[in-house]
């Protein structure tokens, strides 16, 4: 059976968008967790991205994916950085969660954003 480039595309454009949700979640998860040292993130943060290099890039058409996006590009400049120590770590710790939990609320709005939805009112035909 043979497999349509429209279905390849959704396949690779599903994985890469999938991805790009692994890392920010372990990312979330690392900088909660307060006994992760700068090394052990690095070291974690490392084994991510190359995988995420081996999957063929994609064009995203969404807000909150290219603002995932630019922010895992952002993380991967400071936390891949010959500098990074557990001072800078402490620093980053909760500016880094305040904004993954920012980028989680912009998933969220979209979802129950739907037009059909908008123009009805609460007593709609109702007296």
């Amino acid at each position: 059976m043979r497999y349509t480039q429209k279905q390849i595309e959704k396949y690779q454009r599903q994985k890469y968008i999938s991805y790009i949700e692994k890392i920010k979640k372990n990312l979330y998860l690392s900088f909660r967790n307060r006994s992760i040292d700068a090394k052990t993130l690095q070291r974690k943060f490392k084994e991510l991205m190359s995988g995420f290099e081996k999957i063929e890039k994609i064009r995203l058409d969404t807000e909150y994916m290219r603002e995932s996006q630019g922010y895992i590009d952002r993380v991967n400049r400071v936390i891949l950085d010959d500098n990074f120590d557990d001072k800078q770590l402490d620093e980053i710790r909760d500016k880094e969660v305040a904004e993954l939990n920012r980028l989680q609320k912009m998933r969220n709005r979209a979802k129950y954003r739907k037009s059909k939805h908008i123009s009805k009112t609460l007593n709609d035909g109702w007296e």
